[in-house]
């Protein structure tokens, strides 16, 4: 394998290679040395059995050169504009990932998920996942014990406690005589998708999560400003235009006006586009129309406000020490977990000394 290495360099020291780092030229021949040991390594390694430390070291190398550079037509190698998709931001923790809090504000590494019996404040549940990975991936595992039972027709003295996400479950009155849902579930709009919501509905709760508001850029007409018929797939504009929706395979669609915004003297309000405003359906956008009517009544958002701090005061329990909380102490996804839910469990039993709960003679009392 040395033998098809062209760098002078024997790649036993740890850490960044000797360059003058302030030298943009320099640093363009180091990245073209670097870039082409390692294509080479990785043609003398093609086709051949190797352990799997081994094979787990060359897939790292040749997703590193792969995501991060390319080669110009003079040849040369140089750092790709752009950031590649799932790209992995770490070579001793290749499972992190770059992730968002807000448009403005990054994080690398892991998110922390947890779900909350809002009555008690214990926690019931908690993940972690990548960075990058969408809050409503997690939903699901955290939501599992909850979801796979179905406490419709049953009294509120025979249902377990339920469960929650980053997100809260609460019980409620529940009975086969109303048919009422079982569990209330809780989350804010970083898990309000309509697959969700679904999900918590067919499982027989009632889902309060929070379906994101369609938004629209610089102030223009937003989607709720369309009136979209599901039944007759139409869409119709402020001004009173309408379009048949074009279906797509995933069963969402796609209404564009197209020539009828050419002449609209609304224009100016709904699109900057040349080919005029389109309006995508989702898939499940019956559901999202739903939940969206849903959470504008007064009582939905005064239930809703009186829930979800309970679960952002817990984050903040959670967060309160640098290590542990806001910041990881190990790594690999598997052991930040590992290392979460144990932050879970202190903080829970830190709850049950306050609340006075104590185990006596096999049971539980406070």
């Amino acid at each position: 394998m040395r033998t098809c290495l062209r760098r002078d360099d024997d790649y036993s020291t740890p850490g960044k290679p000797a360059c003058d780092w302030d030298d943009a030229p320099a640093r363009e021949v180091l990245l073209d040395a670097l870039a082409r040991d390692a294509y080479a390594l990785l043609a003398q390694l093609d086709g051949r059995t190797m352990s799997s430390k081994l094979h787990e070291a060359v897939r790292l190398l040749a997703t590193v050169v792969g995501q991060d550079i390319e080669q110009r037509e003079d040849g040369v190698f140089r750092i790709l504009r752009g950031v590649a998709k799932d790209r992995v931001i770490s070579t001793v923790d290749p499972e992190a990932r770059h992730g968002h809090k807000t448009a403005a504000r990054g994080f690398d590494g892991y998110k922390g998920h947890v779900a909350v019996d809002p009555e008690s404040e214990i926690i019931t549940a908690t993940d972690v996942t990548a960075g990058n990975v969408a809050d409503g991936d997690a939903a699901e595992a955290l939501l599992g014990d909850v979801l796979a039972k179905t406490p419709v027709g049953t009294s509120s003295e025979e249902k377990p406690r339920a469960a929650t996400e980053t997100e809260t479950v609460e019980e409620s009155p529940s009975n086969a005589a109303t048919n009422e849902p079982g569990y209330n579930i809780y989350g804010d709009a970083s898990y309000g998708t309509a697959e969700l919501v679904e999900t918590i509905e067919g499982a027989g709760a009632k889902a309060n999560v929070k379906v994101q508001a369609a938004v629209a850029l610089d102030g223009r007409f937003s989607k709720d400003a369309f009136i979209i018929d599901l039944d007759g797939q139409t869409v119709r504009c402020p001004v009173g235009a309408i379009v048949a929706i074009r279906k797509a395979k995933d069963g969402g669609g796609l209404a564009a006006f197209g020539v009828r915004c050419a002449s609209c003297p609304q224009r100016p309000l709904c699109t900057a586009n040349k080919e005029g405003r389109t309006i995508r359906i989702h898939p499940q956008e019956a559901t999202l129309q739903r939940k969206r009517a849903e959470q504008k009544s007064p009582e939905w958002k005064s239930d809703y406000r009186h829930t979800r701090p309970k679960v952002e005061r817990k984050l903040a329990h959670l967060m309160f020490r640098r290590h542990g909380g806001r910041r990881a102490r190990v790594r690999g996804c598997a052991r930040v977990r590992q290392d979460f839910a144990l932050l879970g469990a202190a903080h829970n039993l830190r709850r049950l000394a306050f609340l006075g709960v104590r185990r006596e003679n096999g049971a539980w009392t406070d």
